[in-house]
């Protein structure tokens, strides 16, 4: 017993006697200064024009003395002895196992049992097989290879062969349970029931194959996104840092100015200061030597020549001495400092804001109210430049709202020119664009109309007629990749699509629009004006996913850990974490508010009831179904069909969207002191649409509002 414990002891450290660069135990095991052990030929193998540890990398400055560890040698043979010995026991284990699982003959209990007798319900071998091959009274016995198990396979309650199988009750019984006990069941022979099992279980490993598969492929291209995201951290760490690399050098050069201005002031009062001190050191000269006449003449003042004797003081005693005003108090001095304390009392306001709100701090005019100016008005196809001039003043829609930072000036619908290079397979280019949403700075670009739609006139409102050709979908082929990629909610969106809003001119030719902003939009909007067509929303918990919460009477949805047992409903979101209204909508104007607790990773938009519920082209805006604007992180996007326009992002606390089934326009406000739009949707409403969001992140949540005047 000892030894057995001494040998699995000294089996725990086969680790220990393994060398590093083979991991095989130590051949030669040789101790390098820094203590640690290798197989010589091994070491010297690593050894080429330096000589360093190959496992703490430390170097030597010249090639170490090596001797060999004879410790260390003992101790791996005594380790490869016991595990050679060890070896040879599991052979020998083997070996008798397999002997014990021979069939023997219940007779002679010696020989190797050839054939098993199930009316006698005992094995036999060739010499004791002989009655039942011999004589005719044996021969309906049931013969078959030899059994191990006949026990187990013997009725316990009647003593017989269990010839069947029960399906009902899953268990094998003899010709009696099947007569009494298990009268009316179906059965079965075990043999059949063996073949629908081994089928049923490789059928589940074919299923297991083909999960394991899919998640690998999940791993794989998760892995190539953190890779991915490493590559782009480590671009914007570049980035970032050459930003704050320049501006260290900017207040580095205007530091250095304003010291030199210091200087060049103070070596200025000085020279000044030693002027100064120079003339009046001649002047206390000067009168000193006057001072010392007086003495002279005063001790001559008995003599006929002090009598005749003239003095006169000199020049210097009509001079008042005073000290001069002379500082560092110049123009520039005092300047360059007010700048520095302003600006550092400046950053110091600036840091003290969150990240996202430094840039409004840094340009006010961002937040301030921007009234776009009326364009002329480009003459369409058809028409003349006089006949739109002399167009009534009173024909034109008034100007309702605008965003602040960001107005969308809507220029006249005009046809726009085919690029040379999309002039090719019939490519017919849609037949009007507008303008839509830019970031402050960004040019100017027009957009087209979403399919079908037409421009409205300058004219009075005509209501937009339904439309019943669906817009064009992408082909299945198209569709196979994206949906992959869109999987899992498009927790991958970040990776190549985390892109800034600006976009180039070619772009936005390229990838055109389906959504557009109303062109009565162009200035901010009393918040009682929109409430007058208020609406009560509930959330629908038929329509809600399973990790989707909802409280407060089912105007709340927050996010859970666990799945929430709702009841199977056929409307209800399987793979996105979305929720429908209650309530939808196909004629008026509705109007409803939406409180966020985080702008992150939430969605809200609209969506048909015919959008669809299980695939990955659920989610909001994936589709042809819906619309939404998305929080994916900091970024803030509106989604159509699959199509993005990245917008600046306001962080809205409260959110007001205005539904205009007349006029076919959805608009989305962020709710301050006024209503601000920050985007709106253009479409022709094919059935009633319901209000729709989608929250992801497990602290964030959605909340309908109480709407008061």
């Amino acid at each position: 017993m000892a030894e057995k414990e001494s040998q699995f002891s000294l089996m725990s450290l086969e680790d220990e006697l393994t060398c590093s660069i083979c991991l095989s135990p130590f051949d030669c095991p040789v101790t390098i200064p820094c203590g640690h052990n290798f197989c010589q030929d091994c070491l010297l193998a690593t050894w080429k024009d330096t000589y360093s540890c190959p496992q703490c990398r430390t170097l030597f400055a010249t090639k170490p003395e090596l001797k060999k560890n004879t410790v260390l040698s003992s101790v791996v043979q005594t380790f490869n002895l016991r595990s050679s010995k060890s070896e040879a026991s599991l052979v020998v284990e083997e070996s008798k196992a397999e002997k014990d699982d021979v069939v023997r003959c219940d007779t002679c209990m010696e020989a190797e049992a050839s054939q098993t007798c199930l009316t006698c319900m005992a094995s036999f071998c060739e010499e004791h097989l002989r009655p039942h091959r011999e004589n005719p009274i044996f021969r309906l016995h049931q013969l078959s290879e030899p059994v191990g198990d006949l026990l187990e396979r013997i009725c316990p309650d009647h003593h017989k062969l269990m010839e069947f199988f029960c399906s009902q009750h899953g268990r094998p019984i003899c010709s009696i349970c099947l007569q009494q006990v298990h009268k009316g069941c179906t059965f079965m022979s075990p043999e059949e029931q063996r073949n629908l099992k081994e089928s049923d279980l490789r059928g589940n490993l074919g299923l297991l194959d083909g999960k394991i598969t899919k998640n690998e492929n999940v791993v794989s291209q998760m892995k190539n996104m953190e890779n991915k995201l490493k590559d782009s951290a480590t671009n914007r760490r570049k980035a970032l840092a050459a930003e704050y690399q320049q501006m260290r050098d900017m207040l580095a050069r205007d530091e250095r100015d304003a010291l030199n201005a210091v200087d060049r002031e103070m070596e200025s009062g000085q020279t000044k200061l030693k002027g100064l001190v120079k003339k009046f050191t001649e002047n206390i000269d000067i009168m000193s030597k006057a001072k010392e006449d007086i003495h002279s003449l005063l001790s001559q003042s008995q003599t006929l020549a002090f009598l005749q004797a003239s003095f006169n003081l000199p020049a210097a005693t009509n001079f008042e001495p005073h000290t001069p005003r002379i500082n560092l108090d110049s123009k520039k001095v005092t300047a360059t400092q007010a700048f520095a304390a302003a600006l550092k009392e400046h950053l110091t306001e600036i840091f003290k804001q969150p990240v996202e709100a430094r840039l409004l701090k840094l340009k006010p005019e961002l937040n301030t109210s921007v009234v776009a100016s009326d364009e002329k008005a480009v003459p369409a196809s058809g028409s003349t430049g006089s006949q739109q001039e002399s167009e009534p003043q009173k024909q034109k829609r008034k100007p309702r709202s605008h965003s602040p930072g960001y107005p969308p000036n809507l220029r006249p619908y005009q046809p726009f020119p085919v690029p040379l290079y999309r002039m090719h397979e019939g490519f017919h280019p849609p037949p009007y664009y507008q303008e839509v949403h830019w970031a402050p700075g960004q040019p100017r670009l027009p957009r087209p109309l979403s399919p079908g739609s037409q421009p409205q006139a300058q004219g009075p409102k005509k209501k937009p007629q339904k439309q019943t050709k669906k817009a064009p979908q992408s082909t299945e082929a198209n569709m196979g990749n994206k949906n992959q990629s869109q999987s899992v909610e498009n927790l991958l969106d970040f990776g190549e699509k985390d892109k800034p809003g600006g976009c180039t001119p070619g772009a936005e030719l390229l990838k055109p629009e389906t959504s557009n902003i109303p062109p009565d939009i162009t200035s901010a909007e009393k918040r009682t004006e929109l409430l007058k067509y208020g609406t009560v929303l509930t959330l629908d918990p038929k329509t809600a996913h399973k990790r989707i919460s909802l409280s407060e009477g089912f105007t709340k949805a927050s996010v859970s850990d666990e799945h929430i047992n709702y009841p199977d409903s056929p409307e209800r979101f399987a793979v996105c974490s979305q929720v429908l209204a209650s309530k939808g909508f196909s004629r008026g104007r509705h109007y409803w508010e939406v409180r966020l607790s985080s702008n992150n990773f939430v969605g809200i938009g609209l969506a048909y009831s015919s959008i669809d519920r299980k695939g990955p082209t659920s989610r909001l805006g994936r589709n042809a179904q819906s619309w939404c604007v998305e929080w994916f992180n900091v970024k803030l996007s509106a989604w159509y069909n699959s199509s993005e326009t990245v917008l600046v992002n306001p962080n809205p606390k409260r959110v007001g969207v205005l539904l205009d089934c007349e006029e076919g326009t959805a608009t989305f406000y962020n709710i301050a002191d006024r209503a601000y739009p920050f985007h709106s949707f253009v479409f022709p409403f094919a059935e009633a649409v319901y209000p729709a969001f989608w929250i992801f992140s497990s602290g964030s949540s959605i909340t309908l509002c109480k709407l008061q005047a």
